[in-house]
């Protein structure tokens, strides 16, 4: 008599499923996955899909989610605590700027599959609610660059603090969204961290 088939726990078939999404990602040419695609790929029905996402939409949902939660855990753990006021505490901030950039660029290494979402290749023809999701996602990580940069700009004695901070946040997202990026479109061949340290020097980011 055959064993009988074990059934997934609650929740274990969702996250087999977006596993498997993120590794089909990974694969040259494989910016537009269909349903009957991933589901061949699982070995079930698109209907056993559908029982636990209702649309492929809500299935790149949750790989922003996974994304979101994974690199904003980090960043809280580099800028979570308040420093002093002082020249110590800009150059700390200076510093949290480019663990910032080292962490983001470090988690799309290790997550090929899931560079192709945060650049928009593997959503481009998916709801626009998607690429806007992930626009935010940058924004936020400007955000925080702005926060750990103000200190360091005030101690050089700018004028414009907050307004050199913002540019220089700037263009540090745009660096690692440009690295994200390269690398996807290389065919994860040219590592986003590549010179990195020396990249950053070169940004005037102590």
């Amino acid at each position: 008599m055959a064993p009988a088939r074990k059934r997934p726990k609650p929740g274990e078939r969702r996250e087999q499923i977006l596993q498997a999404l993120a590794s089909m990602l990974e694969k040259p040419g494989a910016e537009r996955i269909t349903t009957a695609a991933l589901a061949a790929h699982l070995g079930v029905s698109e209907a056993a899909l559908y029982r636990h996402f209702a649309s492929k939409a809500q299935m790149f949902e949750g790989l922003i989610e996974f994304i979101e939660q994974s690199v904003f855990a980090l960043v809280q753990q580099i800028v979570g605590r308040d420093l002093p006021d002082t020249a110590h505490s800009a150059l700390e901030g200076a510093r949290n700027a480019n663990r910032v950039i080292a962490l983001l660029l470090q988690f799309g290494e290790k997550n090929p599959g899931m560079v192709r979402v945060m650049v928009g290749d593997a959503i481009v023809f998916e709801h626009e609610r998607l690429q806007a999701r992930m626009n935010q996602f940058f924004d936020r990580i400007e955000s925080t660059l702005r926060q750990c940069l103000r200190p360091a700009a005030g101690a050089l004695g700018s004028n414009a603090p907050t307004v050199e901070a913002q540019i220089a946040a700037s263009v540090l997202t745009s660096f690692a969204l440009g690295r994200l990026q390269r690398y996807a479109r290389s065919g994860f061949r040219r590592l986003p961290t590549e010179h990195l340290e020396a990249s950053l020097a070169m940004m005037v980011v102590v």
